[in-house]
């Protein structure tokens, strides 16, 4: 069973792997701490000369407990030369001189080793944090697709960008502060009990009060935390579902819906941080309260003590200064402890993330597919999407012969892009078997399958960088030439080479600098780079103007010869080029042919023939009969 900061600590090993730099920072910060202990050494000193007049300075003070040391045989009197002692000043004043001066050298020590800790500790943090980070984003680039749209994009936006920055947070308060902290309040602990063993035992008594308050408040702060970031999720797709699809929230007139549905979530997430609120706002007065308690009592034992002559004055005082070094010191742990809770939630969520499954199909042991040449098989394949209670395909059975062109038609929503997504093992069926020249799809390396497929869609993805950037995406080793023949072939040169920078112009966030047309014709220079064997067109078409869908439709129709084409059509002129028609409602297929064909033996097609497709097109009714005369070469159909 996996505890409540199991995820936490898992992570946090991962540190150990820059163990040079811990190690070094754990050094520095004993040195710093070493400056509090040899700062509290020299209150006595200086408290007997201040607090009983007539003192001698600190050599007399050094002779007398040398004196001592050797009377009671302590262990380090021998170690005590008599020249150390002749070196230091006789007098009170400069004693105290000598002292301060002293304590300059060292705090200065102490700040640059207080430096360098911070330093490495910061260091091992970020630089862990980023490799954590990278590992969440390679995660969720190979968690199945239906993973992802079934939980949405934003959640694991949210988790690799937020999450990793809270553990972050957590790993600061630990290994930066934490141990600065500790390192403090341990050495002026130590010379507490050096200097009155006793009084120091007094104040250890509230360490485990202190202790249950911090764990009880640690959790609630931890639940919160977890809820907090659940709802900063939402947070985080609410506004970006708004803000990607600003221009239709303008023109259907619901930036008040929008606003509204941000504001609900908002005060959720506002709801879970002030719980958060309440636990860590608690834990500093209460830490406070305890230690001032622990502080009334101790002052009341020396008080007897004192009064009794069994303690010395200087010697209360020192151990009481100790004593509030390591409190000042061990008071922010509270807070710090909370910031670990905290933490423990983003870790829970990143450890639920990078356990969940890979996409199947990536084991180094399966074969590579050959380059198609022969068939691709739908065999009885059945699609249930996770939370539908229906089937977004439906037991299908279809075989499409190499070089072969299919067009699938149907109503919006029948299936026909989850069809098509399994060719390149987008998803995998519930049911049934897909193969591509026999070879079952499940039981091949899926980058070798992915690499034989080009794909263009209606929504073209754009990413931020140079045309030829955007061109070469995912062939990284095409040289210019290459990339230039690609974009020349789809046409995209004619409006290319107009442009200031040409191949080397900027694209902005998504393409949005480019007409539909255009961001089309990339999309097509990108898969004929690619030199697919098996190319899907899915609408690619379908949102484009009737010259662009001309030029377009010239390309495809050369780039389509000698691969097998799959192809998603909304226009008549698209369906007509095809050498066969695949009609799919409601998840299944309900007829397929040719045009003529299926005008007279499926009702469904002749709807969408004479309403979708038709309209697509701007024909009319009376186009249907003389489109069977036109030629099946898309560029030859009017726009």
């Amino acid at each position: 069973m996996i505890g409540p900061m199991d995820s936490f600590w898992k992570f946090s090993k991962q540190m150990l792997r820059m163990r040079v730099h811990l190690l070094l920072g754990a050094f520095f910060a004993l040195i710093s701490a070493g400056g509090v202990g040899a700062g509290i050494l020299a209150v006595k000193p200086i408290l007997d000369i201040l607090l009983e007049p007539g003192t001698n300075g600190l050599q007399t003070i050094a002779q007398d407990a040398a004196k001592e040391a050797i009377e009671k045989d302590a262990w380090y009197a021998g170690m005590i030369k008599p020249e150390w002692i002749t070196d230091l000043p006789a007098s009170p004043f400069d004693s105290i001189v000598w002292i301060m001066g002293t304590l300059a050298v060292l705090t200065i020590i102490g700040a640059f080793a207080n430096f360098m800790h911070q330093y490495l500790a910061l260091t091992v943090v970020h630089t862990t944090v980023a490799r954590i980070r990278r590992s969440a984003f390679k995660q969720v680039l190979e968690l199945p697709l239906k993973t992802i749209v079934a939980e949405g994009p934003t959640d694991a936006i949210s988790r690799i960008v937020n999450d990793t920055e809270a553990l972050s947070a957590g790993f600061v308060a630990m290994l930066s502060k934490a141990v600065a902290h500790v390192t403090k309040g341990f050495v002026a602990l130590v010379f507490a009990f050096i200097i009155n063993w006793k009084l120091a035992i007094v104040a250890l008594l509230v360490m485990p009060i202190l202790a249950t308050v911090i764990r009880k408040l640690g959790k609630r702060i931890r639940r919160a935390s977890n809820r907090a970031l659940s709802s900063r999720a939402d947070l985080y797709r609410a506004s970006t579902e708004a803000l990607q699809g600003l221009r239709v929230v303008k023109v259907h007139t619901t930036e008040r819906y929008e606003v509204g549905r941000f504001g609900r979530i908002n005060k959720e997430v506002l709801r879970q941080q002030l719980k958060v609120r309440t636990a860590r706002a608690l834990a500093g007065p209460i830490a406070e309260l305890v230690t001032m308690f622990a502080l009334g009592g101790l002052t009341i034992v020396a008080a007897k003590l004192i009064l009794d002559g069994s303690l010395e004055k200087s010697e209360f005082m020192t151990v009481l200064l100790a004593l509030a070094l390591a409190g000042a010191s061990i008071k922010p742990m509270s807070g710090l402890v909370n910031d670990i809770q905290q933490s423990g939630a983003a870790g829970d969520r990143l450890a639920k993330l990078l356990g969940a499954d890979p996409e199947p199909g990536h084991t180094k042991r399966l074969p590579k597919l050959a380059r198609h040449s022969e068939s691709i098989v739908f065999d009885g394949v059945s699609v249930i999407y996770p939370g539908a209670t229906s089937r977004a395909v439906s037991d299908i059975s279809l075989t499409v012969k190499h070089g072969e062109t299919v067009a699938f038609v149907g109503p919006n929503g029948c299936g026909k892009t989850t069809l098509l997504s399994l060719i390149p093992r987008l998803f995998d069926p519930d049911e049934g078997r897909m193969l591509i020249d026999g070879m079952d799809l499940s039981r091949v390396h899926v980058r070798s399958l992915r690499k034989q497929i080009g794909v263009v869609t209606q929504e073209v993805v754009l990413f931020k960088g140079t045309i030829a950037q955007n061109i070469a995406y995912g062939n990284r080793h095409a040289s210019r030439e290459q990339i230039e023949h690609a974009a020349r072939s789809a046409r995209a040169m004619e409006f290319i080479d107009e442009l200031e920078d040409g191949l080397d112009t900027q694209i902005g966030e998504q393409g949005l600098t480019m007409s539909g047309g255009q961001r089309q014709r990339l999309a097509i220079a990108r898969a004929i780079l690619r030199d697919p064997a098996i190319l899907i067109l899915d609408e690619a078409t379908s949102m484009i103007d009737a010259h662009s869908e001309k030029l377009i439709g010239e390309v495809l129709a050369d780039f389509c010869t000698g691969r097998t084409s799959l192809i998603v059509a909304h226009r008549l002129s698209t369906v007509l080029g095809a050498d066969r028609i695949v009609v799919i409602n409601e998840g299944q297929i309900v007829g397929q042919g040719t045009h003529d064909e299926l005008l007279e033996t499926c009702k469904v097609y002749e709807q969408l023939a004479r309403h979708q497709l038709m309209a697509a097109d701007g024909s009319t009714d009376n186009s249907i009969g003389n489109s069977t005369g036109n030629s099946t070469d898309p560029s030859k159909d009017p726009a």
